[in-house]
């Protein structure tokens, strides 16, 4: 595999243990300023987090074909590049929550802890749940637009938390709009159905050895995304796994809930 492409990335804290944070699809690095402002506390010495731009988002470089190795791989090369003799707590939610078990499989060596967040290493069948976010990214004219305030007006979106979401990826360049995900890449995933690589677990995770590290599995009661069926299937990659359903959450559970969230990585990471 050829050397994996810097990633963009957000740092805040100035102490305390190393804490990576990689968001799901469509999403940034910044997502998680929230979170991680609250783990550094108010002197920023509670935590030094890494907030990361998987590839194909925000300002990282963007990928010809979509793998989870590959993502792994880049922000191994990235927490590396900024601390050679670290261990991290990585955090992942979704599609970051799967890149994030990738890395800890692949690369135990530098993960000391890893919370997942409301994803399973599993199968989804298909990306028919974003499928019309991606539509409605392809349909907006970039070429017309004049103002952010044009391109909310004309995106087709009815929920204004999801459509502040997606559009936090529009970007102006002088007179040009453009989408800083890859939504190109997304969308020919999206169209290969039940053969979506978003959507799947890699194959390759079956010849790795278990994650030996303390794992933190994070679930919102009001999402899909975890079944008590996943648990056996988690157990036997994360065997040190502790299950954590938060009363209320969809799948969004850092948003819908992030004192409990940091609270509990606050507490994971002290143990």
């Amino acid at each position: 595999m050829s050397p994996a492409p810097p990633l963009h990335t957000i740092s805040v804290g100035t102490a305390g243990p190393r804490v990576a944070f990689l968001h799901g699809l469509f999403g940034q690095g910044r997502n998680w300023s929230q979170i991680a402002k609250a783990l550094a506390g108010p002197d920023g010495t509670g935590a030094r987090s890494t907030l990361v731009d998987l590839p194909d988002h925000g300002r990282s470089p963007w990928s010809q074909e979509f793998s989870f190795e590959r993502y792994a791989a880049s922000v191994a090369d990235t927490l590396q590049a900024i601390d050679a003799d670290a261990q991290w707590v990585v955090v992942g939610h979704s599609l970051g929550g799967k890149t994030a078990m990738v890395l800890a499989l692949e690369h135990p060596e530098l993960v000391s802890r890893l919370v997942v967040v409301d994803i399973a290493p599993k199968s989804y069948g298909s990306l028919e749940r974003f499928s019309g976010y991606i539509e409605e990214m392809q349909r907006l004219p970039l070429s017309e637009l004049t103002t952010r305030a044009d391109a909310e007006a004309r995106f087709e979106e009815p929920d204004p938390g999801v459509k502040a979401f997606l559009l936090q990826n529009l970007r102006r360049d002088g007179d040009s709009w453009r989408w800083q995900a890859n939504v190109g890449l997304f969308a020919a995933d999206a169209a290969t159905g039940d053969g979506s690589r978003i959507a799947a677990w890699p194959a390759s995770t079956a010849e790795l050895k278990p994650f030996p590290g303390p794992v933190l599995w994070i679930a919102g009661s009001e999402s899909s995304y975890i079944t008590d069926d996943d648990l056996p299937a988690m157990r036997a990659l994360f065997p040190k796994v502790r299950q954590l359903t938060v009363k209320g959450a969809t799948h969004w559970v850092h948003t819908d809930a992030p004192q409990v969230v940091v609270e509990a990585i606050r507490r994971f990471v002290a143990r």
